[in-house]
């Protein structure tokens, strides 16, 4: 993984990345990562009346968990269709939940305004790490709590991504998301800022009858796989792939020749700031 970013063209990246999670649908994804959002709201322990931000929220998953706490909960996304899909799902549970058209590296909230930041699988692919964590120290109160999910490197997605990145190229110059699933990372981010940091793994099963029907799941569903497939060719899509089924026969815990079970470890970390 490379941990510098050089001299890019950050706007033209976020534009395409803007397009890639517009693709596919993200919510179907979601559904299958909803008790990640429930834990770290759980681990974050969020109080009753506070307000809570979870940024790059998609259809607020993390949102509608900080809500449930009691909290008035604002998720913001630059995906319009993912911000719709989680106003609906807020208004049919009855939630005080607020959803913001915005950008994680430039948020449209106010200077310490908010009470604990949220984030899963959300902060980590903007491509300007250190503005991203710059913005989120900007909103939040002092004293205030930032709790992220963050695929790491070694589970099986920072995996998923390292094959899809063999074969149709990462942007050049733009540090790796999955950076944000190591501590030391978060720590030099976050820097001076951190009164208190604590990580610890776990992990979200993806379950599927087949190892193919995963492949299948996420080349339909999941925008940057989707993306990814749309740019090769036909014999290219084919390797790719037959790549990504080996990787979840790897991974799967049942091995018993049945349906898969693949564990994604992903880091949870809670940072009290000062």
């Amino acid at each position: 993984m490379s941990t510098t970013t050089t001299l890019v063209d950050l706007a033209a990246v976020k534009a395409k990345q803007q397009k890639t999670w517009s693709s596919g649908d993200f919510s179907v994804v979601a559904s299958r990562i909803v008790l990640v959002s429930e834990q770290l709201a759980e681990t974050a322990d969020l109080r009753a009346g506070w307000s809570v931000l979870d940024v790059a929220c998609g259809n607020g998953n993390a949102t509608l968990a900080a809500a449930r706490s009691g909290a008035h909960a604002i998720g913001v996304d630059y995906v319009p269709a993912l911000l719709e899909d989680g106003r609906g799902r807020a208004l049919a549970e009855g939630l005080d939940v607020e959803f913001r058209d915005g950008d994680a590296e430039a948020l449209p909230i106010q200077d310490h305004s908010v009470d604990a930041v949220l984030s899963v699988f959300g902060t980590m692919f903007a491509p300007d790490h250190q503005r991203t964590a710059d913005e989120v120290v900007r909103v939040t109160k002092p004293g205030g709590t930032v709790a992220l999910a963050s695929w790491t490197p070694g589970g099986f997605i920072g995996q998923m991504f390292r094959v899809i990145t063999s074969h149709v190229p990462a942007p050049a110059g733009v540090a790796s998301p999955l950076l944000w699933g190591t501590e030391e990372h978060l720590v030099e981010l976050f820097g001076t800022a951190v009164d208190t940091i604590e990580s610890r793994e776990r992990e979200c099963v993806f379950r599927f009858t087949t190892a193919e029907e995963f492949v299948t799941f996420f080349r339909r569903w999941y925008g940057p796989t989707l993306k990814a497939f749309e740019a090769l060719d036909e014999t290219g899509q084919a390797a790719l792939a037959a790549d990504l089924a080996e990787l979840a026969g790897r991974y799967d815990r049942n091995q018993d020749g049945g349906s898969v079970s693949i564990p994604s470890t992903y880091l949870e970390t809670v940072i009290s700031l000062r």
